[in-house]
């Protein structure tokens, strides 16, 4: 399995909005991607800014590419995204994903 970890950054006022545009764009079509296995959205914020981590779990370089395009090392991006990110980090990091659970209940 691979998991492939996306980071950004959104000014704290807009972290509410941002999270619920994820659920329509980004994390809907995850889900509709075959090869999809699973995600953690993780969100800290400091002082002004919010940092959002998403690492997604794949069962091929096959599936990443499905949802991702030709280049999945670049970041994808929706266009509504530039009413909330301050910067668009333009790659993402993959890592062979060796143990992944949570206790039931959890999440």
């Amino acid at each position: 399995m691979i998991a492939r970890t996306w980071h950004g950054r959104v000014p704290a006022a807009k972290a509410d909005a941002y999270r619920a545009f994820l659920d329509r764009s980004g994390l809907s079509e995850y889900r509709a991607t075959p090869g999809f296995r699973g995600i953690v959205v993780l969100r800290r914020t400091e002082a002004d800014v919010t940092h959002f981590v998403l690492t997604t779990f794949w069962e091929s370089w096959d599936a990443i590419r499905r949802f991702a395009g030709d280049d999945p090392e670049r970041a994808k991006y929706y266009p509504e995204d530039d009413d909330f990110l301050l910067e668009k980090e333009p790659t993402v990091i993959h890592h062979e994903a060796l143990l992944a659970e949570l206790p039931p209940g959890v999440g």
